[in-house]
């Protein structure tokens, strides 16, 4: 894994995907630790977290993450999912956050020497490319581990580092099991929140 203390790194982190590489990996994301394991090996201008939210459900089983994220060092990108019925009749929920992902990183790139993106999702292949003809670094964080891998072969190869996300399991993660209080920095003003996804029903 290759950082240097003097550059200047941001986080992109496509929620869902996370979650759903972390939870095929057996494992949970702390996200406090998360965040001091990337400011021990860098200078870490931003970690941006992106998520859409079933805005009119009476409870969404991410809320409490979400402001535990907005109050402990995370900027938090969120939009309405959409729920369809498909040509079989069946309920389906859309929230890709792609889009919004890309455009932040295009405009804080300049910025930046490393951009680090947590997916695995081969359709930011050609963002990777964007941002390393500007010159900028570029590190994608998933998992090669599971069968099948979670991460596309083409974003995979693109990259200049890729980081299996199973090799951060003793730094970043806690066990499923986990379920201790977590003392917030800065209170919410709802309730307390853990910081982890892993601490709420799946959806």
């Amino acid at each position: 894994m290759n950082f240097y203390q003097d550059e200047r790194v941001a986080l992109f982190i496509d929620g869902a995907n996370l979650y759903a590489t972390a939870k095929s990996l057996g494992f949970d994301i702390d996200y406090r630790r998360l965040l001091g394991f990337f400011r021990k090996r860098s200078r870490l201008i931003r970690a941006i977290y992106y998520t859409a939210l079933m805005e009119d459900a009476e409870y969404s089983p991410i809320r409490p993450l979400i402001d535990w994220l907005d109050y402990n060092g995370y900027r938090v990108v969120t939009k309405p999912a959409k729920e369809f019925t498909d040509s079989l009749g069946r309920r389906k929920v859309k929230g890709n956050m792609d889009i919004e992902l890309a455009i932040d990183v295009m405009q804080l790139a300049d910025n930046l020497d490393h951009i680090v993106l947590f997916s695995g999702d081969g359709d930011f292949r050609s963002l990777i490319q964007a941002v390393q003809a500007k010159g900028r670094r570029t590190s994608v964080v998933s998992t090669l581990v599971t069968r099948p891998p979670m991460v596309a072969d083409e974003l995979r190869r693109q990259a200049d580092q890729f980081i299996d996300l199973a090799d951060l399991r003793e730094e970043i993660g806690r066990e499923p099991s986990e379920r201790t209080e977590r003392v917030r920095e800065r209170p919410a003003p709802a309730q307390q929140a853990p910081s982890s996804f892993e601490d709420f029903a799946d959806i």
